[in-house]
């Protein structure tokens, strides 16, 4: 199959876009550089460098295209909430002109990378995609908004789609910023700079984390299964939450306290069951596994 990778030089897509050469596929890489590096696309794949918010740049390249993956994404909350044009020509626009694309040139079938940051603030976990939304910022409302383009194209156009909610996601090459930054590259940023690590609040609020493979794993899955395509909603998460005082633990020295971040959820935990069902995916690094991993390539 020719598979295209929008963002594929960033930190997911790259990965993702490593597992599909490896298993055989041909990849076309789409990234305008602008958070992605270029060393990071395997020189087995093709490279294009455009901007998805400019529909003329990217259509011609969608031609002979057997899927998409939508991974590309400007993934920065304080951004959107201060940029809040360019970022949502970027998320909002940027996904629709992915998908008009993709539609126009006969692509089967489009897998959307959601955030779990649609879910916001709920009363009740695990978290589970049959939940009403509740996104708390421009950028966790850019991405539910894919996630209903993506499902409308389903519904007017015939087109197959599927959106994978992701749960802090951590694993090598791991964004140092943007709205993917987990507390891990943080931690390793200060551990490695001789600092305090600085823990927000009390350091109790737990979050689900991801490891990339298992995600780059649930992708494959959702391009690949006969179960999916109508425009579903799945999470990719552990289903283990964890604390952030634990992951200080792991990797030792002082900790400093300030003031707990605003507007963020105390708890995530996702409800992957559906996931299990419709893909037969089941996350197969477990949180303390996959931190040992992180702490040993920093050794």
């Amino acid at each position: 199959m020719l598979y295209l990778v929008t963002g594929g030089a960033g930190f997911i897509g790259s990965h993702l876009t490593e597992a599909l050469l490896k298993a055989g596929h041909r990849v076309r890489v789409i990234d305008n550089l602008s958070t992605g590096k270029r060393e990071r696309v395997p020189a087995e794949a093709e490279f294009v460098q455009a901007d998805f918010t400019k529909l003329e740049q990217i259509a011609p390249h969608f031609a002979g295209v057997d899927g998409v993956f939508h991974v590309g994404a400007l993934p920065r909350i304080p951004f959107s909430i201060e940029h809040p044009i360019p970022a949502a020509e970027a998320n909002v626009m940027g996904t629709l002109n992915v998908l008009v694309a993709a539609r126009d040139a006969g692509v089967k079938r489009v897998v959307y990378s959601a955030s779990s940051s649609a879910y916001g603030a709920q009363e009740e976990l695990p978290l589970r995609p049959d939940m009403p939304a509740n996104p708390l910022n421009p950028y966790a409302l850019h991405k539910y908004i894919g996630e209903k383009i993506a499902e409308q194209f389903h519904r007017f156009y015939g087109m197959e789609t599927v959106s994978l909610r992701y749960f802090n996601v951590y694993g090598p090459r791991m964004a140092d910023e943007g709205a993917y930054v987990t507390v891990i590259s943080h931690f390793k940023r200060q551990k490695k700079e001789g600092k305090p690590l600085i823990i927000h609040g009390d350091g109790e609020q737990t979050r689900d984390f991801t490891h990339v493979f298992d995600v780059v794993r649930a992708n494959m899955l959702a391009m690949e299964s006969p179960n999916v395509g109508v425009g579903e909603v799945l999470n990719v998460g552990a289903g283990e939450n964890w604390s952030i005082n634990y992951i200080a633990e792991q990797f030792g020295g002082p900790v400093e306290h300030v003031e707990g971040r605003k507007g963020e959820a105390r708890h995530t935990k996702a409800d992957p069951s559906l996931t299990t069902e419709k893909l037969g995916w089941k996350p197969e690094i477990r949180f303390p596994e996959g931190l040992k991993m992180v702490l040993d390539e920093m050794s």
